[in-house]
């Protein structure tokens, strides 16, 4: 079995790290330290977007050194590799959104289709202020404008998965972003 930098085991259907692990950890140490300056004095609600941003949010949960709450939400926008246009909300937040200072957390931003949906309805719910966290930015792939505050890495324009990022509910587990080989895609 393969390696990628630093030793872990490249998965089979990987063709090639785009994103090692140390990488990903240095990234998101460096985004909690920003988001920690911006959000002190702050009454700040932490929102996952499920189920890809899962990992990534643990990581920066960890790397907030501040009070913060959390919550989760759920949107259906993806068969397989391709987004269907249509999204559905799953799962809505516990909590009230109003008067809060939400963050979004996602995996990855690509058509902006499914953050922008979140963002409008979010918005009827009178946050005192909403902002979007992403790991991945493909701006390629932007059907709709999306301004996220918080960036980890912009990518090209190839489907990835790990540290979160699935193909048909696999590899999330991966400690590592990977580009998926064509076949694995089949």
């Amino acid at each position: 079995m393969r390696t990628e930098e630093g030793g872990a085991a490249l998965h089979p259907d990987v063709e090639r790290v785009l994103l090692s692990e140390a990488d990903i950890h240095a990234r998101v140490a460096e985004m909690g330290r920003q988001i920690t300056r911006d959000y002190a004095g702050k009454k700040l609600l932490v929102v996952g977007i499920l189920k890809g941003s899962v990992i990534f949010l643990s990581d920066l949960m960890r790397k907030i050194d501040l009070p913060c709450e959390i919550d989760f939400i759920c949107l259906k926008s993806y068969s397989g590799q391709s987004s269907t246009g249509v999204v559905q909300l799953l799962l809505d937040l516990r909590e009230s959104a109003e008067g809060r200072d939400l963050l979004l957390v996602e995996d990855i931003v690509d058509t902006g289709l499914t953050l922008n949906y979140l963002n409008q309805n979010l918005m009827t719910r009178k946050p005192k202020s909403l902002e979007i966290c992403s790991l991945l930015d493909k701006p390629d792939c932007r059907k709709v404008r999306v301004n996220a505050k918080y960036v980890g890495f912009k990518i090209p324009n190839e489907f990835v998965v790990g540290y979160g990022l699935d193909y048909n509910e696999k590899y999330r587990n991966l400690p590592y972003i990977g580009v998926l080989k064509t076949p694995a895609r089949g």
